[in-house]
C-alpha cells in the first residue's frame, strides 16, 4: 500500500491521490493505536491527525514509511528525532493556513477592543477602534505578513519583535512592520499579538519582566502556545487591570487546572485552536500535503519485497500500544 490516510480529507484530494497511488482511507485508526501499528507495515506515506502519536516504537512497524503528512500545523505528537533517524519526511501545509490565522487574529482584536470597555476622558466606559491603534506582533511566522497587511488597511500601526530575526533584516521593511525590542513593544502596544513558534528555549519568555510594563488597557491575542507565558505574571496583569483582556487560541489544559493562577481570571477567553481551521485553509492544506507526498513517493527507490520485523517489535505489538 502506498498511502494510509487516517484523517478526514476533501473528496477531490482523496480521488486525486487514489488515481496515482494505492490508497487506504481508514479514519477509525486514529482511535486505534494497535490497529494503526498493524496497518503500517507496507505503507509508504501516512496522513494522520495530531491525536495520532508517532514515536520510535510505532515507527518500528513502518519499515518502508517515507513520509508523514499533517494537515494541521502542530507536530507535537511526532517524535522528530525518531522520524529523522528513520529517514522519514514530515510533510506540513506550510503557509496554507496563514490567511485564516491572520483573519482570526484581526477578528479577535476587534472583539476585545469593542467588547471590553475602558474609561474615556469623561469617565464613560467605551469601546475602542483598531484604527490608530498600535499593534505589536511577537513572532514572524507566515501569518504575520497577511496580518500586517490587514492591520494596515484598518489604519493600525504595526510593530514587531522576533528573537530569530535581526532588527536590520530587510524582512521588516518588506512586510511593513517596524522592529522593536520586546520590552519596548510590550510597553507601547494597544494590542499585543503573539505568533511566536513554540520552542523549548522560549518557555516562559513573556513574564513579569515585560508584562509589568505593558501599556494600560492593553489587550492580548495569542495564537501561540500558552507555555510562552509565565502564567502567574499574566494572571497578575489581567487581575490588576494593567491588561484589559486576553484571548488565547491555544491554551495548555494544565494551565487552567484548579489552583493555577489563570483559573481565577475572568477576563480571559480561550478557543480550541480554531484560528487555522477553515474550510478554505483545510482544502489548501490537503492539496499541499497530497502533492508533496505524491512527489516523495514518485522519487522513492523500489521498496524491498520483505523486511523482517524484529522480535522486540513483535513483543510490543502483542502487548499493545504504550501509553502516551
Amino acid at each position: 500500500m502506498d498511502v494510509l490516510i487516517v484523517e478526514a480529507m476533501e473528496p477531490e484530494v482523496l480521488q486525486w491521490l487514489g488515481a496515482r497511488h494505492t490508497l487506504r482511507f481508514a479514519p477509525e485508526l486514529a482511535r486505534d493505536a494497535l490497529g494503526l501499528r498493524q496497518a503500517l507495515f507496507n505503507v509508504g506515506a501516512l496522513i494522520a491527525p495530531p491525536s495520532v502519536v508517532l514515536d520510535a516504537p510505532t515507527l518500528r512497524f513502518a519499515p518502508v514509511l517515507r513520509a508523514v503528512g499533517r494537515l494541521s500545523a502542530g507536530v507535537e505528537s511526532i517524535d522528530a528525532d525518531a522520524v529523522a533517524q528513520a529517514g522519514i519526511e514530515i510533510v506540513r501545509p506550510g503557509t496554507a493556513s496563514a490567511g485564516a490565522e491572520a483573519e482570526f487574529a484581526v477578528g479577535s482584536m476587534l472583539q476585545l477592543l469593542r467588547r471590553v470597555p475602558v474609561p474615556s476622558a469623561d469617565g464613560m466606559l467605551v469601546g475602542r477602534e483598531l484604527s490608530g491603534a498600535i499593534v505589536g506582533l511577537v513572532g514572524l511566522p507566515a501569518a504575520a505578513r497577511p496580518l500586517a497587511e490587514l492591520l494596515g488597511a484598518f489604519g493600525a500601526r504595526v510593530t514587531g519583535y522576533d528573537p530569530a530575526v535581526h532588527m536590520s533584516d530587510p524582512l521588516w521593511a518588506l512586510w511593513k512592520i517596524a522592529p522593536l525590542g520586546l520590552r519596548e513593544l510590550v510597553a507601547q502596544a494597544d494590542v499585543l499579538c503573539v505568533l511566536l513558534h513554540d520552542f523549548t528555549r522560549y518557555k516562559g519568555l513573556i513574564g513579569e519582566r515585560f508584562l509589568a510594563e505593558c501599556k494600560t488597557n492593553q489587550v492580548l491575542v495569542s495564537l501561540s502556545s500558552s507555555t510562552l507565558f509565565d502564567d502567574e505574571a499574566l494572571a497578575t496583569a489581567l487581575e490588576t487591570g494593567r491588561m484589559a483582556a486576553a484571548w488565547f487560541d491555544s491554551m495548555e489544559p494544565s494551565m487552567l487546572d484548579f489552583g493555577r493562577p489563570l483559573r481565577r481570571v475572568r477576563n480571559l477567553q480561550v478557543t480550541p485552536r480554531v484560528a487555522s481551521t477553515t474550510r478554505e485553509s483545510r482544502l489548501r492544506s490537503a492539496w499541499t500535503v497530497a502533492r508533496r507526498i505524491d512527489e516523495i513517493l514518485g522519487a522513492a527507490p523500489p521498496r524491498p519485497e520483505f523486511r523482517a520485523t524484529s522480535a522486540d517489535a513483535l513483543l510490543d505489538l502483542e502487548a499493545g500500544p504504550a501509553s502516551a
